[in-house]
């Protein structure tokens, strides 16, 4: 990268992380997967139960293989051969972990998450439950404000997750919600598929619970 567009994402990351700090949510910057993967390891402990939401930017960083690896109570939602009444099970373990390893679909420079989920697993173990949350995030999904927050769900976040997933939705087959060809920008616009995967929209702003939250900005771009 140009070292002047370097320095202009250092200014982007460095605003954004004081905004979440005021926040009152943790903030860290890592220059590549091997930090983020160092800095995992010390922000969790031996014994620790942890899960995850089915985040593309965890698999790249190797976040899953050290959990599965390491020395830790290791909720996976993902094991082969689980029925769906074992799924759910876990789901609902996942309220009492120690730790919760996710993504979001935007951080935005004011110190906020944006999450837009279909099955809400995800968002409401980011909402309540875990004691600690931790979200790792690549640089390219850090935008100006919500209004562009919705936008990257809309016409990059969505299309890409129903590819990934296989879901039967307009957005995986011409790229972008139907409310962009409309001309609609309203948060809730979308399909009506069964499959729809934008079905909860959450901001987290200012937390009550001070430092819960520890949100991971890494170098590069990760996921969708």
């Amino acid at each position: 990268m140009d070292s002047n567009v370097d320095k202009v994402y250092d200014l982007k990351i460095k605003r954004t992380m004081q905004n979440l700090i005021k926040n009152n949510m943790q903030a860290y910057c890592c220059d590549n997967s091997e930090q983020a993967r160092e800095l995992f390891k010390k922000l969790v402990k031996p014994g620790d139960t942890i899960s995850h939401g089915g985040s593309e930017t965890i698999k790249e960083l190797g976040i899953r293989n050290i959990i599965a690896n390491g020395d830790y109570n290791y909720l996976n939602r993902g094991k082969p051969g689980l029925s769906q009444e074992e799924i759910e099970r876990i789901y609902r373990e996942t309220y009492s972990a120690d730790v919760y390893v996710t993504s979001a679909n935007a951080v935005t420079e004011r110190g906020e998450l944006y999450n837009v989920d279909g099955n809400s697993n995800r968002v409401s173990a980011i909402l309540y439950g875990p004691k600690s949350v931790i979200v790792f995030v690549g640089e390219n999904k850090l935008v100006r404000n919500i209004d562009e927050a919705v936008s990257r769900v809309k016409a990059l976040a969505a299309p890409a997750n129903t590819i990934r997933l296989s879901c039967e939705t307009p957005c995986g087959k011409t790229g972008e919600c139907v409310s962009l060809s409309k001309g609609g920008s309203y948060i809730c616009d979308g399909c009506y598929s069964p499959s729809r995967i934008c079905c909860n929209y959450v901001v987290s702003a200012y937390q009550r619970h001070k430092d819960r939250i520890k949100v991971v900005i890494v170098r590069g771009n990760l996921g969708y």
